[in-house]
């Protein structure tokens, strides 16, 4: 009998040591994970902003573009412009 409680006693105290491991190495995990996150959260900003330099630059590019082109042209641009206006002018009446 005494053998018994104490081959429980054994066996409780082996659950709770296999406990208190699980959630050290579960707290492990989530250090991991949240040092992840952080480097995934850093990337996707480094991205964003190389993507905004670029587009930024292909919008002063075009628009530095644009601006030359109503200069040399300014009749047919005008003209172009005429033309828009007044299909947009069109489809807004329907």
């Amino acid at each position: 009998m005494a053998d018994k409680t104490l081959a429980a006693v054994d066996a409780g105290m082996d659950t709770e040591g296999r406990t208190a491991d699980a959630q050290v190495e579960l707290q492990a995990q989530l250090a991991d994970l949240r040092a992840e996150i952080t480097r995934l959260t850093e990337t996707v900003s480094a991205i964003g902003s190389g993507a905004k330099a670029v587009v930024q630059g292909e919008a002063e590019l075009m628009t530095e573009r644009l601006r030359e082109r109503v200069r040399e042209e300014p009749v047919t641009t005008l003209a172009t412009v005429a033309g828009v206006a007044f299909i947009f002018g069109l489809l807004a009446r329907r």
